[in-house]
């Protein structure tokens, strides 16, 4: 459901840019005043699960309604009952990626992350420390889509702060970002864009 929900509002965005877009001046020289740096912070949450990171992020303002750019994610995840009562996961994740994105209006945006996940679990049974753990090494790849608000953010300026909330689509059975269950967990993030070179713009 939640999966359905964020596709139709990533549709309905779709359309409402390309009405703005049809009064948009286009520039097709590259411009370094579009270029922005920054980071989020993320957190996910279940009964059972506890996701933290951080996010540096590289990237360049394509129009004055998208963003587009690289990240390289730093997670950390831990996670009980994983396969019996007591037992814990403990996993320390380096995720490229790419991502986009859209406002229909200045506040207001969709985005979309594609990554690729490397991860180091750490088993640890739930009958004492007298067991060894089990490290695995996994790589999974998530598709996040979601919904976010840009605070400060204004016409001509990549600099504003934001908070979004996203799931993963693609539900891969080793993504940080499910549970032992299947289940999506809410991605969280709270970030900063900082405009490099920041000027006056008009577009």
């Amino acid at each position: 459901m939640k999966k359905i929900f964020v596709i139709v509002i990533l549709m309905l965005m779709s359309f409402g840019i390309h009405a703005q877009d049809q009064k948009e001046e286009k520039s097709q020289s590259f411009n370094r005043q579009r270029l922005f740096t920054g980071g989020d912070l993320n957190l996910g949450f279940s009964s059972i699960a506890t996701n933290l990171g951080i996010s540096p992020v590289f990237g360049y303002s394509v129009s004055n309604w998208a963003d587009a750019g690289v990240t390289l994610n730093f997670n950390y995840l831990s996670q009980r009952d994983y396969q019996t009562d007591g037992d814990k996961l403990r996993q320390t994740i380096i995720g490229p990626g790419v991502f986009v994105r859209l406002f229909p209006i200045n506040f207001l945006f969709g985005t979309a992350q594609y990554e690729y996940n490397f991860m180091r679990y750490k088993y640890i049974p739930a009958i004492g420390p007298s067991t060894s753990n089990d490290i695995y090494h996994i790589n999974a790849p998530s598709l996040l889509l979601g919904i976010g608000y840009a605070g400060g953010r204004v016409s001509g300026s990549n600099t504003y702060y934001y908070f979004s909330i996203s799931w993963d689509v693609m539900r891969d059975q080793n993504s940080p970002y499910v549970d032992v269950h299947g289940r999506e967990i809410p991605v969280i993030r709270a970030g900063y864009n900082i405009g490099l070179f920041q000027g006056k713009r008009n577009y």
